[in-house]
């Protein structure tokens, strides 16, 4: 939480330079007990000359100094000495045209929020600084003027911020604190790299970012504790305008040879809250599980948890059973129980706080960075076997044609029959029933498949975007290492699980928007015109079109799918297509879901690891008149703001994960520098191509100066580097040989070299203009 204390120190103005004049101009007598030794009558103190700086909201040289004290002659002069003895005795920095008072902080500045402190409390650092100062001071963030801009900030984010010194010591000896005025876009991410010692002191740091081409230099004394060899967060000073950057380690983070630790660099690079604050601890401490009293009953339902078998949290579960009622025969009623987080998670406190600022739960292979501590997620909230746990149910009606006709949303109690695995699941179906499905299987399982089967009908006939991607796991060994990378197989409970919860989700936005009641709607807009342009020229270089006019719907990208299926590239039309898509993000406007091809939806399913549930299950109970927790008018009146908050903190998981999961896939790889793969060219550029290997999906870099005895030359129109000699040209979605070059486990990156020879096509050699010469010789062209 943010600090609420205001008693520290008053905020300056926000003007400019402060004039004195009219001060000075009076002549009143000043105590000499203000003076330093050696001062003129007519000076000012140097403490007036302090405080005079630190109102000044810039660096003033001696000029604007004298100007405001209103000094002339000899008496500018004496200020000269003045300021030079302040200078040597620590107090100002800077020269005679730019001063500053030394570790001192502007009244308005741009401040970097670091962590927090003991209490919980957000904790900044100035995001410029002159490292000739000293250490940089701490900043505690107190609480905005601006309604819910507190809520929005989070370790990492960038902040400008009114500034003013606290009137003695400050808690842990800080002694500035900050009002936010502003959120500033956050940045892309944070500085880390590799710390090299060198013998005389301090050292370089080779950056982790792939992208970045340099090392950085370390001065003696600012390696921190680092050790060679250490992966660190670093951040880079400039000492002057026109100087060498400086960088300045601000934190060590240990071997980064550990595959253990692999997924720290994403947790520090992209500034993902890993622990919780203790007063949010302590909050979470004094929760109280509900009453059956005021609650539909609901255990008497064999509701199962039907998750990954590595699952962490289990929040939601499924009850199907054919509905008796004469008007619908052959249709079914389903129950769909999600975890009651709403419940414990109350609009305003500490705990809902910290849920928003974090937006949802990100898993990496080692290890989860949960949304909600532990003790909810894997406790209270955690659907556990043959417990009573606190729910909010749907209960939704189908006919046999998997049409729904009708949903009501309950409060309730639950208790899970049991805990499944979806291969559990599947395999209780298929006839291999384990000893915990096997009582299950024809009073909850069947029933499942059985309504699933015209849910999935449904499904069909609304053609909602069919992509084939397959997902790469890693598996860990006991030790934290890499046993192997796979393609789990796609089974029909993932689509049945997958099918209620899209409809649960449907029946949240329905009845909210019934009631005309708040929501974070999930949207997905249609394809750009840029994106389908781009999509276009790609499929008709394999002779497949889509429709030129008209609006698009997800259906026609099926069919395209469906023709793509006999050809050998179908794996890569199917990501192509995926890259034209729009980015689905959660916003307070309702814009549709292209990619299901629905007209509102709502995500209700899981409210352990996503906010935006959290909102939706909130404004179903305020709407249905389901009891306490409900959404509040002020939170009801930032949803905007929410939805964009948590948009991009789902945007930074998925980096964060994408980028463990590169890393980690290096790590596997670098073990086998000089092997061969075969692979598939994945993406086209002018500086070279991007290779997939069909054994781990790993994807890498081969650099167009490297490949074959030619110059090759980018051909966006045919997605093709094509040699200007010889015409070989490579093409996306050509099969080729490769060798592994490099292995970068830190930075994510592999590089190899090219083994096949390049497809000869004719008509397609490049004429090479008149006045440019070019060196053939292989690997190798002039710039």
């Amino acid at each position: 939480m943010l600090h609420q204390q205001a008693q520290a120190g008053h905020r300056p103005g926000l003007h400019g330079n402060v004039s004195r004049n009219a001060e000075v101009k009076k002549k009143e007598p000043r105590r000499q007990g203000h003076k330093a030794k050696g001062e003129a009558a007519g000076l000012p103190s140097k403490e007036e000359i302090l405080a005079f700086l630190r109102k000044a909201g810039a660096k003033a040289g001696k000029r604007e100094i004298a100007r405001a004290f209103d000094l002339k002659g000899s008496d500018r002069i004496a200020l000269k000495r003045i300021l030079s003895e302040m200078t040597e005795e620590g107090l100002l920095a800077g020269n005679r045209k730019s001063f500053k008072e030394r570790g001192g902080l502007p009244p308005v500045a741009v401040l970097e929020v670091t962590g927090r402190d003991a209490d919980g409390d957000l904790i900044a650092e100035p995001t410029v600084w002159d490292a000739e100062e000293g250490p940089r001071p701490r900043v505690i963030i107190v609480a905005a003027k601006v309604t819910g801009l507190e809520a929005s900030i989070s370790q990492g984010d960038r902040v400008l911020a009114h500034i003013s010194r606290i009137d003695g010591a400050g808690p842990h000896g800080i002694q500035f604190q900050a009002e936010p005025i502003k959120r500033l876009p956050r940045e892309k991410r944070r500085l880390l790299g590799i710390f090299r010692t060198r013998e005389k002191g301090g050292g370089v740091i080779d950056p982790i970012d792939r992208k970045e081409l340099r090392e950085w230099p370390i001065a003696p004394g600012d390696e921190g504790d680092a050790k060679n060899g250490d992966l660190v967060r670093y951040d880079l000073a400039r000492a002057g305008r026109f100087a060498v950057p400086q960088a300045r380690i601000v934190e060590s983070l240990g071997n980064p040879d550990d595959e253990r630790k692999i997924s720290l660099i994403a947790i520090h690079t992209h500034g993902l809250p890993d622990e919780f604050p203790e007063r949010v601890l302590k909050e979470v401490e004094g929760l109280k599980e509900p009453r059956l009293e005021g609650r539909t009953d609901l255990r008497h339902l064999e509701l199962l948890t039907i998750d990954p078998v590595d699952a962490r949290d289990h929040d939601d579960a499924v009850h199907a059973a054919p509905d008796d009622h004469p008007g619908n025969d052959g249709g079914f009623v389903v129950h769909v129980a999600i975890a009651d987080v709403a419940h414990y998670v109350r609009p305003g406190t500490k705990l809902d706080h910290e849920a928003q600022m974090r937006g949802n739960s990100v898993y990496f292979p080692d290890r989860v960075v949960p949304m909600l501590p532990e003790r909810i997620s894997n406790d209270l909230c955690s659907l556990r076997e043959k417990e009573d746990r606190p729910c909010l149910a749907v209960r939704m009606v189908f006919d046999k044609s998997g049409t729904k006709r009708s949903h009501t949303f309950l409060r309730a109690m639950m208790r899970s029959a049991a805990k499944l695995s979806y291969e559990e699941a599947q395999a209780a179906i298929d006839g291999k029933a384990s000893e915990r499905a096997a009582p299950l299987l024809d009073s909850a399982l069947k029933p499942l498949w059985a309504a699933y089967a015209a849910l999935a009908a449904a499904r069909d006939r609304r053609e909602p975007l069919n992509l084939d991607i397959p997902e790469r796991r890693v598996k860990l060994d006991a030790t934290g290492r890499i046993e192997r990378i796979y393609v789990p197989q796609r089974l029909e409970a993932h689509r049945l699980i997958e099918e209620f919860m899209i409809q649960a989700n449907v029946a949240a936005a329905e009845a909210l928007e019934g009631r005309k009641a708040p929501v974070i709607y999930r949207v997905h807009e249609a394809p750009s015109r840029e994106k389908l342009n781009a999509l276009r020229e790609f499929l008709e270089s394999l002779d497949l079109k889509i429709p030129g006019h008209g609006a698009l719907k997800s259906g026609d990208f099926n069919r395209i799918l469906a023709r793509a299926a006999t050809l050998p590239v179908s794996d890569l039309v199917n990501e192509v297509v995926l890259r034209s898509q729009s980015q689905a993000v959660y916003a307070a406007e309702n814009l549709g879901h292209f990619g299901l091809n629905l007209r509102r939806y709502a995500h209700f399913t899981s409210p352990i690891r996503r906010y935006a549930d959290l909102v939706v299950h909130r404004s179903l109970v305020k709407a249905l008149g389901l009891g306490e927790g409900g959404i509040t008018e002020a939170e009801a009146a930032r949803l905007p703001e929410v939805a964009q908050t948590i948009s991009e903190a789902e945007r930074r998981a998925m980096m964060a994960e994408r980028e463990t999961m590169d890393r980690l896939v290096a790590a596997f790889l670098s073990e086998r520098v000089g092997a061969e793969f075969d692979a598939r060219v994945s993406g086209v550029t002018r500086s070279g191509l991007f290779v997939r290997l069909r054994e781990t999906g790993a994807d890498g870099f081969i650099p167009a100066a490297t490949i074959g005895n030619d110059y090759y030359r980018h051909h966006e129109d045919q997605h093709a580097l094509i040699g200007d000699r010889t015409g070989e040209s490579y093409r996306l979605g050509d099969d080729v040989r490769v060798k592994l070059i490099e292995a970068v486990p830190t930075a994510g990156a592999l590089r190899f070299e090219m083994l096949s020879e390049g497809r000869r096509v004719a008509g397609n050699r490049t004429r090479i203009p008149q006045g440019r010469r070019f060196n053939m010789r292989p690997g190798r062209r002039r710039r």
